[in-house]
């Protein structure tokens, strides 16, 4: 079992946000798309994820998981203490979510945005779809 990320491929932060966790998932659990390649189209169609939506997206146990919900289950499956942030989810969604959502809507302003998806280094190569 593993978990796909569907990640804004344009966003600075977003990418930034996918070194991260690609640093702390040792088990290999998660893979990843860019929102914006045929992979990730075919994933928001098939899961029928709102294309709407300002947000990371989790896809895990057939299900899709956006905003902080997605952020904190992500974290659930890092090493180190990464993972005890997934005891947030007791937090009531709405606050979490408009917390999540001022940074989501502010993302390009305040770290910046590139023309063009980043490409994975090839030690990872295999993990993006």
């Amino acid at each position: 079992m593993s978990g796909i990320i569907l990640f804004d491929g344009v966003c600075n932060f977003c990418d930034q946000s996918v070194q991260f966790i690609l640093k702390r998932d040792e088990k290999h659990y998660f893979q990843f798309a860019s929102l914006q390649s045929d992979a990730g189209k075919k994933l928001i169609k098939d899961f029928d994820v709102p294309t709407d939506i300002d947000s990371m997206i989790l896809i895990e146990n057939n299900k899709y998981y956006s905003k902080s919900s997605a952020a904190l289950r992500i974290c659930k499956n890092l090493k180190g203490l990464w993972r005890l942030l997934y005891g947030f989810l007791i937090v009531p969604k709405p606050i979490r979510d408009f917390a999540y959502g001022i940074i989501a809507k502010n993302r390009y302003k305040w770290f910046g945005k590139r023309d063009s998806c980043m490409l994975p280094p090839p030690e990872v190569r295999d993990r993006f779809l």
